[in-house]
């Protein structure tokens, strides 16, 4: 611990630690265990992490599920002289292959990538070399199917743990309900008494506010006042693209000048609008929740939700931005019947078609396992050939995995490899390698510019030798500095545990099942978001409420804020969430003349509503279609229910049709919703005609 004290003053100027700092650093440096630190956003978290890093003797690896703070962090590192670096996919060659070198060289302390990196076979490579003294996990409740923003690849993080050997590991979240933290402690084997470090989710100096409007004139009828009175920065949270640039709009005529950031905006536009806020005084920005993760700006002083956010994590996380200074800050969330059903509409538009969920099982299990013994499959095709969002196909392979045990996932294979000189005395080793797989690599590449180019996959077929054994051999070309490489076409990969299903009665099955759970977590999103409304507009105080919500029921010791919108009147907001539109038949058939698509409703449904979907985007009936979103307001099982109706009327998709395949690769199938497949049957919401969902 006396080197952690130096460090922090050394490294970051500061007299001693804030919270449980110390505590935490001490369970990892001196006892040698794992911990999971519960810290609101702007509480120190990275501190935990980075000083434990210093002190320790190898690697700490840091796995962050956002590139852009991954690189803020690193910056902010190595301006102060500690040797951090990021390896992601933005990296050049040159760049990549430099900080491989300082990791296996062992200069590095601090590597930060994302989750999905433990795929990739030359990082395990790498990874399987190095000592790895922490493994620090950020936004950890990623790994718990009871948290909001459940990602499939943390499920991987523990098994990498375990099989590297991870000497111990720190698990970093801001938004942690019970069910949530004690699902990461039993991941991660830590002691939920000792190895647990919570703060308070209560903040005094931030005051939430609640107000009702029914129409966005009515919102900017609050809100140009509030702002005006304004002493920092101000961030306003939209739902859709379209809202940031709209109210900006709106706002630019009462004298101010407010920025716009979304995830539609480049790259380099999206750069320019963070950097230019983060270097204002009292500047606006109109902004979809992708503004804000890494945002470390102290002094703003207001947060306004627009639009309700929809679940109370996004909440909590997003109201945590203001008052980092300790500074009084209001946060103020607009509720708003008629933004309802656009909400609920974004909750239920993940779910795919039950056919979808058919067809797609169907090819997983038929298929015929690789060489090797593994399946290996193209998401990205998939995703688009079964119109399945590639974070909603993650979960059903994660299903497969883990509920069906049927298979497990391991390294994915990169099947094109771009090989190129680093140095000319290494391109000439390269050159001169002699073994057996360089002399097939050498054989089956084809220059390519600067660089050489194998689909080792294609070699690997043609030549008989072990398609792994020409990637380890590239790998170790890279690794020993004789060449760089870039990585391309992925394929994930599972290795097979039990036997998968081939009865069409039993793939049936499965996937209703599937589909079922689907529905479930799909009624699970609303749930959250009609929380949000109770927490809202319940009779307690919006401070305590929250609190409560994160496990931290003595939070507030007389249960009153003081400064909420209960805490100041005495009771709770009146709202009526009412009922969402009809469809318009005169948009209904727009929409189906714009879109020849029939054999499935939800894909119009979607296009109708504005939720993109990766068939939507391949047909140029997306974002860029001026029909897409055209009946935002309108509930979204309805919309099913009406295309549903429109696509039974074609002679195509009648259910009981069994079609043969001509020049597509989707599997023969005949109707799910007779128990056995069909290609262009009605599938419905639910599959066949939907009825329309309750509403609150």
């Amino acid at each position: 611990m006396d080197d952690a004290h130096r460090v922090l003053k050394n490294i970051w100027g500061f007299p001693s630690f804030r919270l449980s700092q110390a505590e935490v650093i001490k369970r990892l440096i001196v006892d040698d265990e794992n911990a999971l630190v519960l810290y609101p956003t702007g509480g120190g978290k990275s501190l935990t992490y980075q000083v434990p890093a210093l002190c320790l003797p190898g690697l700490t690896l840091v796995i962050s599920p956002l590139i852009a703070l991954m690189k803020d962090q690193v910056d902010a590192l190595v301006d102060r002289g500690v040797k951090a670096a990021n390896l992601d996919s933005t990296l050049g060659a040159e760049r990549s292959a430099w900080v491989k070198e300082e990791v296996i060289s062992g200069r590095l302390k601090l590597l930060y990538v994302a989750p999905e990196r433990l795929n990739n076979e030359g990082f395990i490579t790498m990874m399987s070399h190095v000592k790895i003294s922490l493994l620090a996990i950020d936004e950890s409740h990623c790994i718990s199917q009871w948290g909001a923003s459940f990602r499939p690849e943390y499920l991987k993080i523990a098994r990498f743990a375990e099989e590297m050997d991870v000497e111990r590991v720190l698990c970093l979240t801001a938004t942690a309900t019970p069910n949530v933290a004690e699902d990461i402690c039993k991941s991660f084997f830590i002691d939920t008494e000792k190895g647990v470090f919570r703060t308070p989710v209560y903040r005094p100096n931030l005051a939430l506010q609640v107000q009702v409007a029914n129409t966005l004139d009515q919102k900017l009828d609050t809100l140009i006042p509030f702002l005006k009175s304004r002493t920092g920065p101000a961030i306003i949270y939209v739902t859709l693209q379209r809202h940031a640039q709209e109210v900006a709009d709106h706002l630019r005529p009462h004298g101010m000048e407010p920025m716009v950031y979304h995830a539609g905006l480049g790259g380099d536009e999206r750069a320019r609008v963070q950097q230019q806020f983060m270097e204002s005084d009292k500047g606006i920005v109109c902004a979809t929740i992708a503004f804000g993760m890494g945002i470390d700006k102290a002094n703003i002083r207001q947060v306004v939700h627009l639009f309700m956010p929809k679940t109370l994590e996004n909440y909590s996380q997003e109201v945590g931005r203001a008052g980092r200074d300790d500074l009084p800050s209001t946060c103020l969330m607009f509720l708003s019947s008629p933004d309802i059903p656009v909400l609920e509409g974004f909750c239920r538009g993940d779910t795919c078609s039950k056919r979808s969920i058919h067809l797609w099982l169907q090819e997983v299990a038929l298929k015929t396992p690789d060489g090797d013994g593994t399946l290996s499959f193209n998401h990205y095709q998939q995703s688009r050939e079964y119109d399945i969002r590639p974070n909603v196909l993650g979960l059903c392979y994660a299903q497969l995995e883990l509920d069906y045990n049927y298979i497990r996932a391991v390294t994915p294979l990169y099947s094109q490899y771009d090989i190129s000189s680093r140095t000319a005395d290494g391109w000439q080793k390269v050159i001169r390698d002699n073994s057996s797989a360089a002399k097939t690599i050498k054989m089956y590449w084809s220059p390519r510019g600067l660089a050489h180019q194998i689909d080792v996959v294609v070699a690997a077929q043609k030549s008989g030798q072990d398609r792994g054994d020409l990637a380890r051999k590239i790998s170790d070309w890279e690794l020993s500095g004789w060449a760089s490489v870039k990585a391309s076409q992925v394929r994930a990969r599972y290795k097979i545990l039990n036997p998968l299903p081939k009865e069409k009665e039993e793939i049936v099955n499965i996937a209703e099942m599937m589909y079922s759970r689907m529905i479930d977590k799909e009624e699970e999103a609303i749930v959250k978001l009609r929380r949000v409304i109770t927490f809202a507009t319940n009779d307690e105080c919006m401070a305590q409420g929250l609190a409560s919500y994160f496990g931290d029921d003595a939070a507030i010791p007389t249960a009153l804020c003081g400064s909420c919108s209960f805490c100041q009147t005495g009771e709770g907001i009146t709202f009526e969430s009412g009922t969402a539109a009809r469809p318009d038949p005169i948009k209904i058939k727009a929409i189906l003349d714009a879109c020849p698509e029939r054999d499935d409703p939800r894909l119009l449904a979607r296009m109708a509503f504005g939720v993109t979907s990766p068939r939507l985007t391949a047909g140029k009936w997306s974002t860029s279609h001026p029909l897409f979103g055209s009946m935002v307001e309108v509930d979204f099982n309805a919309l099913v229910e009406a295309f549903d109706k429109e696509c039974a009327k074609t002679e195509y998709a009648k259910a009981d049709t069994t079609v043969t395949p001509t020049n597509n690769k989707r599997p023969v199938a005949q109707s799910a919703s007779n128990g056995s497949y069909s290609r262009g049957g009605s599938s419905g919401g639910r599959g066949g005609t939907t009825k329309r969902a309750r509403r609150g």
